[in-house]
């Protein structure tokens, strides 16, 4: 899941130390600090969503995830390795299309397993959520200052 709040990403994007991948926080100048929160695997969920909006080609959900996600642009490897992972386990089944335009293409769709873990998904985000506003009133009821 990758839902992502970013405080000063827009002035230091993916800036990371000795080569690692993505940090949490980062010191941008002496004294100021970037942070990045995340919530891993959120791909997955909004995958699901958007097919239970109706049955979607690649193509369609490489669109409309950035606005789910809060990612600029979704890896093509890591979506399809995801769809791949998602269809094994009978949560989403695909057919190839070839009366759309262009070449034909894999169309996808959820299954009533899939509406499942949906909302399952549903039910731990809410929880996250819950945890999350926990912790932000805590701050700013400015316990322990």
């Amino acid at each position: 899941m990758c839902f992502t709040y970013t405080w000063l990403m827009h002035h230091h994007r993916h800036r990371h130390r000795h080569g690692r991948g993505p940090r949490t926080r980062w010191l941008v100048e002496p004294g100021r600090w970037a942070v990045r929160a995340r919530i891993e695997r959120f791909v997955e969920p909004a995958v699901l969503l958007l097919l239970r909006e109706g049955p979607r080609h690649g193509y369609e959900l490489l669109d409309r995830l950035p606005e789910l996600v809060g990612e600029e642009r979704v890896d093509v490897g890591n979506l399809y390795r995801v769809m791949r992972a998602l269809e094994e386990e009978g949560i989403v089944e695909s057919e190839w299309s070839g009366d759309l335009p262009g070449p034909a293409k894999r169309t996808y769709r959820l299954t009533d397993e899939g509406r499942q873990v949906l909302e399952r998904w549903v039910e731990a985000l809410r929880a996250a959520r819950d945890e999350i506003s926990s912790f932000v009133d805590r701050y700013e009821s400015g316990e322990g200052r």
